[in-house]
């Protein structure tokens, strides 16, 4: 048993993890700020299944917030620190920057600060497979550089991981960033393709399409997801012995500090995800086909080795059952 920080608790990926801590018995103290970038409803409803729960202690905060973040911290003493909270989204970064500065940036130097005074055993973070940018290489290595990122939202994500490193370094504070793949599955984020594919298809409203589906994704199931970061966490990372300054691997350090893909290491094209969820729905989507999208990139695919290797990560989830659980979780919460 044990008692860990979630931020972006209410959140999609925070919320399933908070609830599979809780049901093994950890002690869990959430915070999210519940802010409008979607639906208030859908977070407040993860958060109204969490708080049945008496081991979960919930705070709304801003991650900017850094006096209220050190009180945090300094009521409770945790043994480990999920860090899921974040500003997200890649379109809409280019049309608000600054919140992905305060959220992504100056909110997680607030974590990384609490952190290292408070001796954290583990600080387990959000990345995103969007870092690898402009990088063409398939599969997507952590041991490849990752310096041309398309959008602001991940250079976030890149600058989350060099400041994860200086504190790894600086302060010996084990740090493990994680490069999360297109995750979806029940509870999911409104914004994200199959939810608003669905959504427009049960309306009979088109959806849009973009690069004319010719793009893939690494789409990995929720529950994979989760299975991977809880390992993830229960794994402190140690310092590579082999590091060397002369030749340096961008994906360990000589610093107790790790970067991982976690993905399903299976890329799908869009038109076939899209004729899945047909399938599952028992409905033809009208699509509306466009072209590429300023900070899209054509393929994302994890090469997962070092994960499985380390923690023992398997994903198993095919796209056809994942899908079928979204649907079947969407027309149960929407009552449709």
């Amino acid at each position: 048993m044990a008692k860990v920080l979630v931020t972006g608790a209410a959140g999609f990926i925070g919320f399933h993890l908070s609830q599979n801590l809780l049901n093994r018995g950890d002690e869990v103290v959430g915070l999210d700020n519940l802010n409008n970038y979607y639906d208030v409803t859908l977070k407040k409803d993860r958060l109204a299944l969490l708080q049945e729960k008496s081991n979960f202690i919930f705070y709304q905060v801003d991650l900017e917030n850094r006096e209220k973040i050190f009180k945090i911290f300094n009521q409770h003493e945790f043994d480990g620190v999920l860090h899921m909270a974040a500003q997200a989204g890649v379109r809409y970064s280019l049309q608000n920057p600054y919140v992905y500065v305060d959220s992504n940036v100056v909110g997680f130097i607030n974590i990384l600060e609490a952190c290292r005074h408070s001796a954290i055993k583990h600080l387990v973070f959000a990345s995103s497979s969007s870092v690898y940018g402009a990088n063409t290489k398939i599969p997507f290595s952590v041991h490849d550089n990752v310096d041309h990122p398309l959008s602001l939202y991940a250079a976030t994500k890149k600058a989350n991981e060099l400041m994860a490193h200086t504190y790894s370094h600086l302060y010996r504070l084990p740090t493990t960033g994680l490069r999360f793949f297109t995750v979806y599955g029940p509870w999911g984020r409104p914004d994200m393709a199959l939810f608003t594919f669905t959504k427009s298809i049960l309306s009979g409203k088109p959806i849009d399409v973009f690069n004319y589906g010719k793009m893939k994704r690494d789409f990995t199931y929720i529950s994979d997801i989760i299975e991977g970061v809880i390992k993830a966490l229960d794994k402190i990372p140690q310092p590579n012995l082999n590091w060397s300054s002369a030749l340096p691997d961008p994906g360990t350090s000589n610093a107790p500090y790790r970067i991982y893909n976690i993905g399903n290491n299976q890329p799908v094209e869009l038109t076939h995800f899209i004729e899945v969820l047909e399938d599952c729905l028992g409905m033809k989507a009208q699509k509306n086909l466009l072209p590429l999208q300023p900070g899209d990139v054509l393929e994302t695919y994890a090469d997962v080795d070092d994960l499985v290797r380390d923690v023992g990560f398997k994903p198993s989830t095919p796209i056809e059952v994942g899908i079928q659980n979204f649907v079947s979780w969407y027309r149960s919460y929407y009552k449709i």
